[in-house]
């Protein structure tokens, strides 16, 4: 059964930082993009950033950029998110995915979203 798990939310103050993890297992993500959407409450899911497999070629979303980094360690089936400087705003559930198809048709770089696998989510809440 494959699987994406995230860790690593929580209740953070304004300017804060979390790091999320998501671990793959069940297959190799071999190939595979892998990235970050999230979802805040009455809102569309939305693409905060992704990475290649090779990780030549990472994308945020404008509203991150310059304060969230993506990372992946591809022995360990696992991408990183850290978030610093953290707003009210960045509150949502974060979930992360992974995409067979070539980073720039993947479902992080194109229209389509729909990515192969997702994972449960995990809730990051910043408040003071």
């Amino acid at each position: 059964q494959v699987q994406l798990v995230e860790s690593g939310g929580g209740l953070v103050q304004p300017g804060g930082s979390l790091r999320l993890s998501c671990a793959g297992s069940g297959r190799a993500f071999s190939g595979y993009a892998m990235g970050w959407f999230r979802q805040a409450p009455g809102k569309m899911r939305e693409f905060v950033a992704a990475i290649s497999w090779n990780p030549d070629h990472t994308s945020y979303a404008d509203s991150v950029k310059g304060r969230f980094t993506i990372s992946r360690d591809n022995p360990k089936n696992t991408v990183y998110l850290q978030m610093n400087s953290l707003r009210p705003e960045d509150t949502a559930v974060y979930y992360c995915a992974a995409d067979s198809k070539y980073y720039s048709h993947s479902c992080f770089t194109s229209v389509d979203r729909s990515c192969d696998y997702w994972g449960q989510g995990t809730q990051v809440t910043v408040s003071s």
